[in-house]
């Protein structure tokens, strides 16, 4: 997890903005005067900014910060005004449920929104806030946007070379069908059970069990990756749980190492997002943890109910996705796969242009896509690969498919960086090359007639032009080898999970 790849240390320095951003907005609440229930929701509104809104351009990622409040102040009253009547809040949070997963079909802006709306209602559950203190939740909200917003935009603008995590693919279908809209009923009913078993364990912490259910969806497109993205969150909590009972407990609450251990946490949160799931709730429950000693009300016991909620959510978004309207997760597999290959291409046509002397060819987008979707072809086949899994012969045709695709990445990358030399010549071997990867690319693609031979011809004495072959050698050799392991999978691809 700590050695996954960081092009251009963009997770890093992410990570360490996201630190400054969430500590600035909770400085400013406490400059401001603001209770502490107000501070813990200005700090998680600027996390919840930080995270959740990755819309493609700086520009839509301005409006969509936002437009946050639009979607979380309604939340907040809607929350703190029904705290008291158990029956219309339990309502109106499975509403905001179903509200706030069906916008993910408006793109990154619906989802932040959805996410942002749903975080409000939850974390006035966690702090049992009330319409008395409505005022200063708004005020530390729109502090805390004001501030992480002048972090992000103003003092610490990161250029993003890596898009973020693509969209599920857009799996044919309306009404029922359609993969927000079914996503959307799946998630309501899960957390429908979660909330109705989480309150026979506990009247006051039931929301961690509705949590879980919400969060286990978020970025799944199918049943295999919806049930691995389950197991490890009780994983990441099992080990969070643990990590508190050595750290969060003895503390007791003291204000600065407090302060500390959370801004590590968030940090954490960040950093472990894209690689490993399971690091990223260990520091979430830690965190959680931390925030319960602050309030005064840790106690081992809590720890061990936050577990038993976490499985109770974990359970309901289980059942959920093997019984109302479920998606398999070879549906998805091919999908992400071809989308992935297509990029390979892309990256090798643009590539091989500014070889030959294009000054408008730019393959680096096409390869920081390819680096995304790789990403999530490794979440669609982790069910697959799960050391739990009961088919070892799907299992290593999945792992085999992983490993040559990271092969055309990393030669992809290769590639690119000789692409971009300004000194780099042209060769017509490159051309015939390049050809040849297409063939390849479409033979895996479209079903069409086998992929060519790689080729043995030499390499050209010009250094450039032969580190390029060299690479573009090696896409061959794994897009040829990648036949193997798809076709033998077809029709259903990889797994019928």
């Amino acid at each position: 997890m700590f050695v996954a790849p960081d092009p251009g240390r963009l997770r890093l320095r992410n990570s360490l903005r996201a630190v400054v951003g969430v500590g600035l907005a909770v400085a400013v609440a406490e400059l401001a005067g603001l209770s502490l229930t107000a501070s813990i929701t200005g700090g998680l509104a600027a996390l919840l900014a930080l995270f959740t809104v990755l819309d493609p351009t700086v520009r839509a990622q301005r409006v969509t910060t936002a437009l946050l409040p639009v979607a979380g102040f309604p939340v907040l009253a809607l929350a703190t005004t029904l705290h008291g009547t158990p029956p219309l809040r339990d309502a109106a949070f499975l509403a905001v449920v179903f509200a706030g997963v069906y916008a993910r079909r408006w793109g990154p802006r619906g989802h932040a929104l959805g996410i942002f709306g749903f975080m409000m209602f939850f974390v006035t559950q966690f702090l049992h806030a009330v319409p008395a203190q409505l005022p200063e939740l708004y005020a530390a909200v729109g502090l805390a946007l004001v501030a992480s917003g002048a972090v992000r935009f103003l003092l610490w603008p990161i250029e993003r070379r890596t898009p973020p995590a693509p969209a599920p693919p857009g799996l044919p279908g309306t009404g029922l069908r359609r993969p927000t809209t079914r996503q959307a009923f799946q998630t309501t009913a899960a957390c429908g059970f979660a909330l109705a078993i989480g309150q026979a364990l506990s009247e006051d912490r039931w929301y961690w069990a509705v949590g879980t259910a919400w969060w286990i969806f978020v970025n799944t497109a199918s049943r295999g990756e919806t049930l691995v993205r389950g197991f490890r969150r009780v994983l990441g909590t099992v080990i969070g749980i643990a990590a508190g009972l050595l750290i969060a407990v003895p503390l007791h609450g003291a204000p600065a190492p407090t302060a500390a251990l959370v801004a590590v946490c968030v940090f954490g949160i960040f950093y472990t997002a894209a690689p490993s799931y399971s690091w990223m709730m260990f520091f979430v429950t830690v965190m959680a943890g931390l925030l319960y000693g602050l309030l005064g009300v840790l106690h081992p016991g809590l720890l061990l109910l936050r577990f038993q909620e976490t499985a109770v959510g974990a359970i309901g978004a289980a059942l959920a996705v093997v019984l109302i309207l479920p998606v398999t997760t070879h549906a998805t597999n091919d999908a992400w796969i071809q989308r992935a290959l297509r990029r390979v291409h892309a990256a090798t046509a643009e590539a091989t242009a500014r070889l030959a002397g294009s000054p408008t060819a730019d393959p680096a987008p096409h390869a920081a896509e390819l680096e995304a979707l790789l990403a999530r072809v490794r979440m669609a086949l982790a069910p697959l690969v799960h050391p739990l899994s009961p088919f070892p012969a799907r299992k290593a045709r999945a792992r085999r498919v992983i490993a040559l695709l990271d092969d055309c990445s990393r030669e992809v990358r290769g590639l690119v960086a000789v692409a971009a030399d300004p000194d780099a010549s042209h060769d017509a071997r490159l051309a015939a090359a390049c050809w040849r990867v297409e063939a390849a690319v479409e033979a895996l693609t479209a079903g069409g007639p086998g992929a060519p031979a790689p080729s043995s011809e030499q390499h050209p004495h010009a250094p450039e032009a032969a580190g390029a072959l060299a690479h573009l050698h090696g896409l061959e050799r794994a897009l040829v080898d990648l036949a193997h392991p798809l076709r033998s999978s077809r029709p259903s691809p990889l797994v019928d999970a």
